[in-house]
């Protein structure tokens, strides 16, 4: 696959370059919060950016720790980093100082930059306040990287444990764009991306830095937490064609909104992080008009792998593989299964992590013969559709039987007294059954009827083995930065 751009050709901060040569200098490629930033100007704030780490003594490889919410000096710095042939590496902003001590120890991040308010909490040999490059600009080209050389890390998201350092090389992020960007999305010059997951994560950083720039598009960044009635303010202000966000904020936005919010401008929903329910998916239809295209990606494949597409969703499922990546099931042995199947999902792709950092364990255990294993259940029905079943680490057998928590799960939410609910394995006089941790709607009937109605309601559509025998009501799921629900903090001891 041809991943070349105009100036720079392996080092991927020339997608600025290439903007440039475009003549859409003068064109707005950012908005955030009253601010608008063109490209022509990032373009000088990367420069600036690049070489003020240089001043600093970071030289090719190493590795720079961007501690900052989503803010238009993010993709400057990141890319500036880039350019220079340093290694950007960001991290969720919302942690504290033993996570950041964490971070810091193992990239052996000699530089930091984060923004103020995280100014004393990133105990790294070297700390920058990102307002100190504000106003920097310089004019040198990309260094001449080659395109499998390393490029920026991400974090895994933490969903089963100690997030890992994922490494990613200099054609990766165009690899997304000619696949997913392009062939899925259709991603135009004329559109406005505007994602509720942040640039530090693989999902958002797709979304709002790379599809927007490698088209010539424009996106807009919000700097705080994404709540339902920040996305509509956001929405409505700035008029966005191209919305991505995660389940669990989609199912808020439903709960939160009466019905009068103005969509219009947006062509296109995406979801990503966790399985959409279907439900979720026609109660979005039904009131919006539009549909929401599902599916799954990871931090190791960078973003979605597998996906629904404009004219061909299945509401509730992953949908098909994205062109320029092969899916396969695979039972416990490894062995490859054909047809209508479940089992363990695979996935390979030129966009594909070069590996975990300092971690050949781990690495040597994802990565088999040139597949990534990605620890997911899934299922394929007689149409090519795939259907998440659970972690593999999530799924437990009751009587025998495999559950999967994402059926019971996607059964729960359809009752108009639940709003969220995670499932996992619990025990009743020693036996395996399955467990509920439910946030009710305000007001929804005591616990104990609840339960027995919650119960009966599951009867209707799954099996016995099923249908849970415990139940916990909650306020508040344990969740990753990105909306996935942390069930190994829900099982029992």
């Amino acid at each position: 696959m041809e991943t070349r751009t105009a100036a720079g050709p392996n080092n991927v901060s020339a997608l600025l370059d290439a903007n440039l040569a475009a003549g859409r200098g003068a064109k707005t490629v950012i908005s955030c919060a009253g601010e608008r930033v063109t490209y022509g100007e990032l373009y000088a704030r990367a420069c600036g950016a690049g070489s003020m780490l240089r001043e600093l003594g970071v030289g090719p490889g190493e590795r720079v720790l961007l501690v900052m919410d989503d803010c238009v000096d993010f993709p400057a710095v990141f890319l500036g980093a880039i350019r220079i042939g340093a290694v950007p590496v960001p991290v969720n902003p919302l942690y504290g100082l033993e996570e950041y001590a964490f971070f810091v120890s193992d990239s052996a991040a000699s530089v930091a930059v984060v923004d103020t308010a995280r100014a004393e909490k990133v105990p790294a040999p070297r700390v920058v306040v990102v307002d100190e490059l504000r106003g920097l600009s310089d004019d040198f080209p990309p260094a001449p990287t080659g395109a499998d050389d390393v490029a920026f890390w991400l974090y895994s998201s933490g969903s089963t444990g100690r997030p890992k350092g994922v490494i990613h090389r200099q054609r990766d992020i165009l690899v997304t764009c000619e696949t997913y960007g392009k062939q899925v999305l259709g991603i135009r010059e004329d559109d406005v991306t505007f994602s509720t997951t942040k640039l530090f994560h693989a999902y958002g950083l797709g979304n709002n830095l790379s599809f927007p720039y490698w088209a010539g598009a424009s996106t807009v960044l919000h700097n705080g937490r994404p709540t339902p009635e920040a996305v509509f303010e956001t929405v409505g202000q700035e008029r966005p064609t191209i919305v991505f966000s995660a389940p669990t904020l989609y199912n808020a936005m439903l709960h939160a909104d009466p019905g009068g919010q103005d969509w219009s401008s947006v062509r296109v929903c995406v979801s990503a992080a966790e399985p959409l329910p279907a439900e979720v998916w026609h109660r979005w239809h039904e009131r919006h008009g539009l549909e929401i295209l599902d599916g799954i990606g990871s931090t190791e494949m960078l973003h979605i792998y597998c996906s629904n597409s404009h004219g061909r969703v299945v509401p509730g499922s992953s949908g098909t593989p994205v062109p320029g990546y092969d899916v396969k099931l695979c039972d416990d042995t490894g062995r490859e299964l054909e047809g209508e199947a479940s089992g363990d999902l695979y996935v390979r792709g030129e966009s594909m992590f070069a590996g975990y950092w300092n971690q050949p364990e781990n690495t040597a255990d994802c990565i088999r013969d040139d597949w990534f294993y990605t620890r997911d259940r899934y299922r394929r029905d007689a149409d090519g559709n795939y259907w998440y079943e659970g972690r593999a680490d999530d799924m437990f057998k009751v009587s025998g039987l495999w559950v999967s928590p994402a059926d019971v799960e996607g059964r729960l939410i359809e009752h108009p007294a639940v709003i969220e609910a995670a499932v996992v394995a619990g025990e009743v006089g020693g036996l395996t059954k399955a467990k509920a941790y439910v946030i009710a709607q305000e007001g929804a009937a005591p616990e104990d009827e609840l339960v027995e109605e919650l119960q009966e309601f599951c009867r209707e559509r799954l099996h016995r083995f099923q249908v849970p025998q415990l139940f916990a009501f909650v306020d508040a799921l344990p969740k990753t930065a990105t909306g996935k629900i942390q069930r190994f903090r829900l099982r029992d001891p």
